[in-house]
């Protein structure tokens, strides 16, 4: 195992949930101006995000449970504003519920060959 599961959500989940995230919050009608503020991002990487230069290696939107909890979150963060750590930390935990639902198993055997998905249960077992 050369790439583990941290590293793998390091470098690829977590930029792929910001990238939805991004997304659903254009889908409402948001500025990439005001979605920089709302994330505590720059607006080139709000622009990056919607190009799907940053994040786009993982499709989260097809994970509906995952989805629907993006969407709460982008709620929260349009009725709320909260702080960066408040955004990050959410994040965080969507990313370990992933990992323990088994989600980014077959991902992570794409980027490291040496993962076997059917040997492998470390996320599910430690986060399920």
């Amino acid at each position: 195992m050369r790439t583990n599961a941290f590293e793998a959500v390091a470098r690829y989940v977590y930029p792929s949930l910001r990238r939805r995230l991004v997304e659903i919050l254009r889908e409402r009608g948001l500025t990439q101006i005001q979605i920089a503020e709302l994330l505590h991002i720059t607006q080139s990487a709000v622009s990056r995000y919607l190009r799907m230069n940053r994040g786009a290696l993982i499709e989260v939107e097809k994970f509906q449970d995952i989805d629907e909890k993006l969407k709460g979150l982008a709620d929260t963060i349009v009725r709320e504003k909260p702080d960066e750590y408040y955004i990050h930390g959410e994040l965080v935990k969507i990313a370990v519920e992933m990992l323990g639902k088994g989600y980014v198993c077959s991902f992570h055997s794409k980027v490291d060959p040496e993962i076997d998905p059917k040997l492998c249960r470390i996320c599910i077992e430690t986060f399920g």
